[in-house]
């Protein structure tokens, strides 16, 4: 049977938190990530999760409300998955000719993980691949989408499809190319642009190699509640592992440390944090910074203002002169290559060389 007939149709449904797609729509799409029982997650949760979700939600909105109104007044995660996820299935279809086709399911707004669950349904696919789009693992973003999803997925009645699970991909090769890559764009703002015409290539990328040495590399994770990890998620073993292997990659000399931000709620959370790592490096006389927003692989709300506005704000003030963000991963071809090769590995094809 030829790779084009629909009895060999391969679907891949990409998974992603999602963000509100207006100011209105804020506070359900606070409602709807404080009722996920991955999140609030306590004796008795089922009865007291709506009221709570309720409270919280109302209580947050104006705050974060503002936080969008910033940048554009909507997340922009549907729009760079929705470009991740139409990349992604034009290098299946081009580089191997598989019969593809790759669907976004949000976990708290739309397109909502039913959505996702309803195409699949309608495609008449052979295999189905299920990628979250957390390069490492956590109960509270890829545990929680995949949750949604099979919840869903039975509730339709679903069961003969052949289904595989992309768990972690943080230690994927060319998924660390990609970031280095990033990386590499991010350190080339702190490049001066007096090299002389007459030096040769060699020379100018000696030169600004060592014009960007004094850089110091800020990784910044979306951070998770210390009981989480205590309770055997991998998360934060993960995101360090990341870090080494990035920094191995790249092979800089930059001094380098790992923090987390995006906290929503009391209790101990992974330290440090954003703010309290930009003061140590002021005091330490730190002059010019690059965040590396390691566990985030498009732009959205955490990214577009909690770092490049909130984070910018505060190191200013801080007296560090020069602040950058890596650019995001969003549809870059070497990360659409990787998630390419982890499709094509759990399907068994031979990705391109």
């Amino acid at each position: 049977m030829s790779p084009q007939s629909r009895g060999d149709r391969l679907g891949v449904v990409v998974f992603q938190l999602g963000g509100p797609d207006s100011l209105d729509a804020v506070e359900p799409f606070l409602f709807n990530l404080f009722s996920d029982p991955d999140i609030i997650d306590f004796p008795f949760a089922r009865l007291a999760r709506p009221t709570l979700a309720r409270l919280i939600s109302s209580r947050r909105a104006r705050h974060v409300e503002e936080h969008y109104a910033r940048i554009g007044g909507k997340s922009p995660i549907r729009e760079l998955t929705e470009r991740q996820a139409c990349a992604l299935e034009r290098e299946l279809r081009e580089s191997r000719a598989l019969d593809a086709r790759v669907m976004v399911a949000m976990r708290y707004w739309h397109p909502l993980t039913e959505d996702a669950v309803e195409q699949v349904q309608r495609g008449e696919f052979r295999q189905l691949v299920l990628l979250p789009l957390y390069p490492q693992y956590s109960k509270t973003t890829t545990g929680s989408s995949l949750n949604e999803w099979h919840r869903k997925y039975s509730a339709n009645g679903n069961g003969s499809l052949a289904i595989k699970t992309i768990h972690q991909f943080y230690d994927h090769p060319l998924y660390l190319d990609a970031v280095v890559e990033k990386i590499n764009e991010g350190l080339a703002r702190f490049v001066g642009e007096s090299i002389p015409s007459e030096v040769s290539s060699a020379q100018s990328a000696s030169s600004a190699d060592r014009s960007a040495e004094d850089v110091h590399l800020v990784f910044s994770a979306h951070g998770v509640p210390v009981r989480v990890i205590e309770a055997g998620d991998p998360y934060q073993e993960q995101i360090e592992a990341t870090v080494r292997l990035v920094m191995e990659r790249g092979g800089w000399p930059n001094p380098h440390v790992l923090c987390y931000q995006s906290r929503v709620n009391p209790g101990k959370w992974l330290e440090p944090s954003l703010s309290e790592t930009l003061r140590r490096r002021a005091t330490f006389g730190t002059k010019r910074v690059l965040i590396v927003p390691i566990s985030f692989v498009t732009d959205h709300v955490e990214t577009l203002a909690e770092i490049n506005l909130e984070a910018r704000t505060l190191a200013y003030a801080l007296g560090v002169p020069q602040f950058e963000l890596m650019p995001a991963l969003n549809d870059s071809p070497t990360f659409i290559r990787a998630l390419a090769e982890l499709v094509l590995h759990e399907v068994g094809v031979e990705a391109p060389k």
